[in-house]
């Protein structure tokens, strides 16, 4: 739509976590396969900020896309520096957030250089949360929740919320043990479905667990999906995982799923565009999913 209005557009983004220059996540191949989706020529230019970059922006044609190297090669950005943030703001008129996945950090490019510019949420960002926002405000029910992953803080946060409208919540196994083993207290511990065996200490549901987590989707309306139910990394551990995705997709609800290493598992399954909606966010929709503050959301509103 930018470049058909003739719009001269300038793309920055974040790739990895670098400590300084790093040529492994150069945003160059995002370049190029931008460049390909669109059918058309996308420029990179290997800096950011400075005179040069500014010269590089200024020398753009109408309808043309340049994308910029990787912020995080500046410490400055994570820092949320407002000399850096100054420096990205002389690059374009407008400013657009599109990456809803990195908005509940607190960076340079996400909450200040919004309010040197005018301001807009980008259509990705919007659809993210105009889907999460009926998950928790109006689903069609019922509603299953499947709850797997690693990071079994944030985990056991989103049981206890999501919970609250969700008629049934089906928890892995390390998530499940970490909230029998921490004591944690649920609000509605009468919703909660837990594994009823495992593979190799938990890094895998097991076949008992399949059947009966599979017994709860195939009736759903709504699926929501966080986190995958095993070490999905090792093959050996997959089954569980591409069982339940199986389940998701033969039942007919409206599915949503997220998590970065969920994502990719659905993707080498050729899963991923069998889901109604595949979520860009990892931290940043565990924020929203458990009613904690995106900080670059909350910029966009003033």
């Amino acid at each position: 739509n930018l470049t058909k209005a003739k719009a001269k557009v300038v793309i920055i983004g974040h790739l990895g976590r670098p400590k300084g220059k790093d040529e492994k996540l150069s945003l160059r191949p995002v370049a190029v396969r931008l460049g390909e989706l669109l059918g058309s020529e996308v420029q990179f230019f290997g800096d950011c900020i400075g005179e040069d970059t500014e010269a590089k922006v200024q020398d753009l044609n109408p309808g043309e896309v340049l994308v910029l190297e990787n912020l995080r090669f500046y410490k400055e950005e994570k820092e949320n520096d407002p000399r850096f943030a100054a420096s990205l703001s002389r690059l374009g008129e407008i400013y657009v957030n599109d990456a809803f996945d990195v908005s509940h950090r607190s960076h340079a490019s996400v909450v200040t250089l919004p309010t040197l510019l005018p301001s807009a949420i980008g259509i990705q960002f919007e659809k993210e949360i105009e889907v999460l926002k009926k998950l928790l405000d109006n689903p069609s029910h019922p509603l299953v929740v499947i709850v797997g992953g690693s990071k079994v803080a944030t985990k056991a946060a989103l049981v206890d919320k999501i919970s609250k409208v969700a008629d049934t919540v089906l928890v892995a196994n390390l998530v499940a043990e970490s909230i029998k083993k921490d004591n944690i207290v649920l609000s509605n511990p009468e919703k909660v479905v837990t594994s009823q065996d495992a593979v190799d200490e938990g890094l895998d549901i097991g076949p008992k667990t399949i059947k009966l987590f599979s017994s709860y989707i195939e009736k759903a309306e709504t699926v929501f999906w966080s986190g995958p139910l095993g070490k999905v990394e090792q093959e050996k551990y997959q089954e569980g995982s591409r069982k339940i995705a199986e389940a998701v997709i033969a039942s007919g609800a409206y599915s949503v799923v997220g998590g970065g290493h969920l994502d990719a598992f659905l993707g080498a399954f050729g899963f991923r565009d069998k889901f109604s909606h595949t979520s860009t966010g990892g931290g940043a929709l565990m924020a929203y999913m458990t009613g904690g503050v995106l900080s670059g959301l909350e910029v966009l509103k003033k």
